[in-house]
């Protein structure tokens, strides 16, 4: 078995200082020669350091079966080179070139009705075709063998954005592999049929050969095989992350590998908790959903990615200076939005800012996507924010190499738990999982008390509370864990429809909470989701929507924190708190409160758990807090969530970014974004700000 090398980071000339990279993708072979020097020109301009470069250009490096064209990229990898610009070289395996899917159209993809991706757009390729794979690591070759040496090269971005378009290929390829792949999971179809529960709707199989994907079915498909089929997409992309990436390390071992997830809004195929060790350091997309929850969302997404990357520093590979092409109305971000939407990415452990574009493109499907060049050139708003920005990511360059300093409190995230909880035949349909984690999030930043959010992975033990929301896939190890996690002095919360199946989606019998049901020492024996348009009243004036059930307490050392005032469960408890001898607790909420009734009652549990907020009173719900530490220092960002300026007073520190007086005094414009360099010694400031 190979050891998992240590992590590593953009490669830097020797002697060259730790800074915060800055940069975008550079589309070149989209504009003609005389571009490129103007480009490089701006690039120093705006304080650009990182470009990620190639991402869509094989038919432009290889124009034919036998022929590659690889002069272009050379004159632009010289030409970045000589102005100290370093390259994030892609593999350019994202979207094969008309002359492969004319020639093999057996590696196009086929829906889940049995229809074919056609070319057109991009990643149309099945993960699992070997002729894909065959032209695609020929091609890694070629570029590894090219550039290998060029010092430009700082790091190799494997394909792009993997999944985003072709997560799910139900081909006949993909059907051969997923065979492959249950075999080596269950080892014998007796054991397949257990874990499938065959029995049920006359499915038993006596040939791995009958085994197919979840293809267009009469009915809902077999709920193990569904989630089976989920397990293997997100395991098919990760084998051709590895593929490319071990080409790339026999041909190239001194260069750091990496490519970019999207932990952002709602894609979910991909379990990005299991591919972080395959990569040399995290690179996440991320791009703002429009709605009330929008900043609130990004802080999420940035601190789950953080969670990811085990607190080490990450890359911010692709977000937006301003409109999206793809969304149904495409909103310009307001002014100060760039640099704060920017810092707050920073903030939770981004070393490197990048943006989608460098140019913005003049025709095509993302002509229309706004970029650090905007159509308008150098002479525009857009363009001076990205330099304004350059200057301040220079000015932050003692935070680069910094860890995320852990907080108190955590939020536990789940791929399982979101595939399976939002499977079909379910008591509802309405169910978004992670909605409700977001909800959770969001009553933390409203209370002004930092939380992480990890993934299942992740030890608990450094945490003084640890929120797992619609936890639903609860096998008996992580059961254990959580167990001991509350036995050990900790304090756990979850919610509704968790602890209800392990790992084979079988439902964990004798009552739910299932898994947790004695850990919470409460029972409940049937499930009562909510209408569109009906909710339940809680006695502390919360509201639930969604889900409501009988709770009946099973243990006597349960208190009840709210119970319901009306309807059929008029009196019965609906959130309830087990104290452990240990001076843990655990506690179950069997409703959804959204994230104002959420941030009413986690003040109470904050309370039980002894975790303040770090922030003054004035700041609180109104600033996020963040801090990233390196050995003796910390740094704290502080960024303002309001359209109004805010004060806040603090202990005097060195202010990095923003505006601070000499007695601690720090003020935040409306958006804006402060950067405080303290020595070591959070709570003392903390004392300091309480009692501001």
């Amino acid at each position: 078995m190979t050891a998992t090398p240590p992590p590593r980071w953009l490669r830097r000339p020797a002697g060259a200082p730790a800074q915060l990279g800055y940069g975008a993708d550079y589309n070149p072979e989209q504009w003609p020669r005389e571009v490129w020097k103007d480009d490089v020109r701006l690039m120093r301009e705006a304080g650009v350091t990182v470009v990620s470069l190639a991402i869509f250009s094989w038919a432009r490096l290889q124009p034919a079966e036998d022929r590659w064209e690889f002069g272009w990229l050379d004159e632009v990898m010289d030409l970045l080179h000589d102005a100290g610009i370093a390259v994030d070289l892609a593999t350019a395996t994202a979207s094969p070139p008309p002359w492969l899917t004319t020639r093999h159209p057996e590696i196009l993809p086929v829906t889940r009705t049995g229809e074919t991706v056609w070319p057109g757009a991009r990643q149309h390729w099945r993960p699992t075709s070997p002729v894909f794979r065959r032209h695609a690591l020929g091609l890694v070759e070629a570029l590894a063998t090219r550039y290998g040496g060029h010092p430009a090269l700082a790091a190799w971005h494997v394909n792009n954005e993997l999944g985003c378009h072709n997560a799910y290929d139900y081909s006949d390829d993909a059907a051969h592999a997923f065979r492959t792949w249950l075999r080596d999971r269950y080892g014998t179809l007796d054991a397949l049929n257990r874990a499938w529960a065959t029995s049920f709707w006359s499915q038993v199989y006596g040939d791995w050969n009958e085994l197919l994907p979840p293809r267009l079915a009469a009915t809902h498909p077999n709920p193990t095989q569904q989630l089976d089929f989920a397990r293997f997409s997100s395991d098919a992309l990760l084998d051709h992350l590895r593929a490319e990436r071990e080409v790339l390390r026999r041909l190239t071992p001194d260069v750091p590998v990496t490519t970019n997830f999207m932990v952002m809004a709602n894609t979910r195929a991909m379990d990005y908790a299991g591919w972080a060790d395959d990569v040399d350091f995290v690179s996440n997309d991320h791009y703002v959903t429009p709605g009330p929850q929008s900043l609130d969302e990004l802080s999420f997404s940035a601190a789950l990615t953080g969670g990811i990357a085990g607190g080490r520093p990450w890359f911010l590979m692709e977000h937006s200076t301003s409109a999206v092409n793809w969304q149904p109305v495409n909103l310009p971000k307001r002014r100060g939005e760039l640099a704060r939407d920017s810092l707050l990415h920073v903030a939770h452990g981004a070393d490197a800012v990048c943006f989608f574009q460098w140019r913005q493109s003049a025709g095509g499907a993302e002509k229309y996507h706004s970029a650090m060049l905007p159509h308008a050139g150098s002479q525009s708003e857009v363009f001076r924010a990205v330099t304004a920005l350059g200057d301040t990511l220079r000015d932050l360059a003692p935070v680069a190499g910094s860890a995320r300093q852990p907080a108190r409190a955590a939020i536990l995230f789940d791929w399982e738990s979101w595939w399976t909880a939002e499977l079909d035949s379910h008591p509802t349909s309405l169910l978004r999982y992670r909605q409700e984690a977001l909800d959770w999030y969001s009553a933390f930043l409203a209370l002004g008390v930092r939380a992480d959010v990890v993934t299942t992975r992740t030890a608990l033990s450094g945490y003084d509370l640890v929120v797992a929301p619609v936890l639903h896939v609860v096998p008996k190890a992580l059961a254990d864990r959580l167990t001991s996690f509350v036995d050990g002095g900790g304090h756990l919360v979850t919610t509704y429809f968790s602890g209800i199946v392990d790992e084979n989606d079988h439902v964990w019998l004798g009552g739910y909470p299932g898994a947790l049901r004695e850990l919470l020492g409460i029972r409940v024996e049937e499930f009562a989701p909510l209408p569109v348009g009906t909710d339940v009243s809680l006695d502390d004036g919360s509201t639930g929507t969604l889900w409501s059930e009988s709770v009946t307490v099973d243990a006597p050392d349960v208190d009840v924190l709210a119970r319901h005032t009306g309807g059929e469960y008029a009196g019965l408890p609906a959130v309830t708190r087990r104290r452990v001898s240990g001076g843990g607790s655990a506690a179950y909420v069997s409703t959804r409160l959204g994230a104002d009734g959420i941030a009413q009652l986690l003040g109470r549990l904050l309370d039980a758990a002894g975790v303040t907020s770090e922030l003054p009173a004035a700041g609180r719900g109104r600033v996020e807090l963040a801090v990233r530490t390196h050995g003796s220092e910390e740094f704290w960002f502080l960024v303002n969530r309001t359209d109004a300026p805010v004060v806040l007073p603090l202990a005097p520190a060195r202010v990095l970014v923003g505006e601070g007086d000499d007695g601690g005094r720090v003020t935040l414009q409306p958006r804006g974004v402060a950067v405080l360099r303290y020595p070591s010694g959070a709570g003392e400031r903390a004392e300091v700000g309480n009692g501001g």
